[in-house]
């Protein structure tokens, strides 16, 4: 674990900077007391409008992860808080059957999860996004899950009666092909390896997979993306998607304060790539721009990924559509044909 540090909450009157060198940050679990585990999505650029946060905060630690001013609604800090200081929705499980008896409720795709990792390594005590999957296929509504966490393979079971009676999928975030290159920057994520040999194992299953190689950053990892995606293909992905790095409000100073420190060589060449393909800028809020760049060098990169994928012999839609198989157990309706 890192030593405690916070940028300034935005939502706080007031910020301690300390004279001597900081604790180390412990891990600290706290109970959510929600009413409401369904997070609806408005963002026209995401293809999702529902998602299932089991946890807050994600102990991977990533330092570019663009939920971290998240955690700042609830009175913790962006940086080490995010990584450690976890709040556990016990109640998840319970909460979305009672989300799913309800009238209104149409059987739409859910998304596990999108502002943390539901199988970081709380889950293996915790169950909550096992339990979750399980209500999900009782149900039958279709699920996608994104994900570093090789624990993805406990719950293989769930995930067959998913694809067997719903839909499901499974992307694996790996934005790097070195092992070493991820301990820096995602230091408590599983290995690159874990992920890709988690990946096979899965699509041996007959588990839809894909990767998702999130965050593109320019300067360090785009030159990656040609080894990444013949892995994904070798590990039975069929689908790969990706997006540049988004550094919205304090992810900013967290991301650039552990890129530094991770690759001081390479922080001047990051920051300023980045800036060119965001028109001098390190950040771009705006829908349908945040997620992509613009100019040459993001022009460079798209064709590299195309290409890469064309080479990798990924299939032009290898995925089912999702279907409508959501039902309430013990009642369903008979078929009038």
């Amino acid at each position: 674990m890192r030593r405690i540090s916070n940028p300034p909450n935005p939502f706080e009157s007031q910020h301690r900077d300390l004279l001597e060198p900081a604790a180390v940050a412990k891990l600290m679990l706290y109970t959510d007391e929600s009413r409401e585990i369904l997070s609806h999505n408005d963002s026209p650029d995401l293809p999702f409008r529902w998602s299932v946060n089991p946890y807050r905060g994600c102990f991977h630690a990533c330092a570019y992860c663009y939920a971290r001013p998240t955690h700042e609604y609830w009175g913790f800090g962006a940086g080490t808080d995010f990584d450690s200081k976890i709040v556990v929705k016990e109640g998840a499980p319970r909460l979305l059957r009672q989300a799913f008896e309800k009238t209104s409720w149409r059987g739409e795709l859910i998304l596990l999860s999108g502002n943390t990792d539901c199988y970081q390594p709380l889950e293996a005590n915790h169950g909550l996004t096992r339990a979750c999957l399980q209500v999900c296929a009782e149900y039958r509504n279709p699920v996608v899950i994104i994900t570093k966490g090789a624990l993805v393979l406990r719950d293989v079971d769930v995930l067959v009666q998913l694809q067997r009676e719903a839909w499901v999928l499974v992307y694996f975030s790996i934005p790097f092909s070195s092992d070493e290159v991820a301990r820096r920057i995602e230091p408590q994520a599983p290995s690159i390896t874990k992920r890709f040999a988690a990946m096979q194992a899965l699509s041996t299953a007959g588990i839809p997979t894909g990767i998702s190689i999130a965050p593109v950053i320019p300067g360090l990892n785009e030159e990656d993306i040609p080894d990444l995606l013949e892995r994904a293909q070798h590990a039975g992905a069929c689908t790969a998607t990706y997006s540049l790095l988004r550094l919205s409000g304090s992810v900013e100073s967290v991301f650039v304060d552990r890129i530094a420190e991770a690759f001081p060589e390479r922080v001047g060449k990051i920051t300023s790539r980045l800036r060119e393909i965001r028109g001098g800028a390190l950040t771009e809020s705006r829908f349908f721009k945040r997620r992509e760049g613009q100019g040459p060098y993001w022009k460079l990169i798209e064709q590299l990924f195309e290409l890469a994928k064309r080479k990798a012999e990924f299939p032009e839609d290898g995925l089912r559509p999702v279907p409508q198989t959501f039902r309430r157990p013990g009642r369903e309706q008979p078929s009038l044909f």
